[in-house]
């Protein structure tokens, strides 16, 4: 039985780690891939402390410190439910492992709708990206790609217009954001818009060099030259593991309370996967922290 599992190892799941592991708690980290999201991201410029660091960077100065505390960690493995038992919970897992814990800070995140095209998953980090604000000045001067045609691709191709050369905007149904951003974005006199085409195909070797688009009613396909492609058709939180459990909002995140508090006492959410306003690492990091501190103060008031 452990006093706490943390379920994800994102940037939530990892500094709850580190507060958890000071309290000298018996803990288990567990998540399918170390650090997340930002393992897609090709540069970050708002995470205090760097002017300018990759994701994949961030996540080994994250690991390295979470590393000098002796936690059980599994990786690799999905929780895939999370189920209350009389003295705590049982937290499965996607390799038929179950474990136990006196509290559970559920933390996995959320994950991009993929455009499942062929080069995507090649070029991901590599010029395709799926956060415009933590990448988008990395493509200054670059001519870019943002797919999608809901309010986070027109704001997405709104940031871009006084960073990237040209802004291609594409997607499969007629513009359906605020009519505001659509305003903005058509006014824009370096955003091209292609509704009703779907993306084929993203092509490059080392780096993303162009995406080829193809109308939905049949049709000559289009080539167009990029260096960054934003796919911005949506996130999914990654909640299933406690849905009928917890209450969950339209967007199937978690709803939470100031102190990361789901209503279920022993249980807390942190990060993307909540209701939490504004996805972002440095967001996901703090609201990790207050989940474990409450969490600690949970168990110490069970002890009592």
């Amino acid at each position: 039985m452990y006093e706490l599992i943390i379920a994800g190892a994102g940037p939530a799941g990892m500094t709850a780690a580190v507060y958890v592991a000071r309290k000298k708690l018996k803990m288990l980290l567990i998540g399918k891939d170390l650090g997340g999201q930002p393992n897609w991201t090709t540069g970050i410029e708002n995470y205090l402390g760097y002017q300018y660091i990759e994701g994949p960077e961030l996540v080994e100065k994250f690991w390295n410190q979470v590393k000098q505390f002796p936690i059980d960690l599994k990786t690799g493995q999905s929780v895939t439910k999370v189920s209350r038992l009389e003295n705590g919970f049982q937290v499965a897992a996607d390799d038929g492992q179950s474990y136990q814990g006196l509290a559970v800070i559920i933390a996995t995140g959320k994950q991009p709708r993929r455009l499942n095209v062929p080069g995507e998953e090649r070029l991901r980090g590599r010029g395709v990206t799926y956060c415009s604000i933590c990448d988008g000045p990395v493509f200054q001067g670059q001519n870019v790609a943002v797919i999608g045609g809901g309010n986070s691709a027109l704001t997405s191709a709104e940031d871009m217009i006084r960073i990237a050369q040209h802004i291609y905007l594409v997607s499969i149904t007629p513009l359906t954001g605020d009519t505001v951003l659509i305003d903005k974005v058509k006014a824009a006199p370096n955003i091209t818009i292609f509704t009703e085409y779907q993306v084929a195909e993203i092509e490059g070797e080392a780096l993303v060099e162009a995406v080829k688009i193809a109308p939905l009613g049949g049709g000559e396909a289009r080539r167009l030259e990029v260096g960054g492609v934003f796919v911005e058709i949506g996130l999914v939180p990654n909640s299933e593991l406690v849905e009928g459990l917890v209450k969950l909002n339209e967007q199937k995140e978690i709803i939470v309370n100031c102190a990361c508090e789901t209503g279920i006492p022993g249980l807390f959410a942190a990060g993307d996967v909540t209701d939490v306003p504004e996805k972002q690492i440095i967001v996901a990091a703090g609201e990790g922290a207050k989940a474990a501190l409450q969490a600690h103060r949970y168990l110490q008031r069970r002890a009592q």
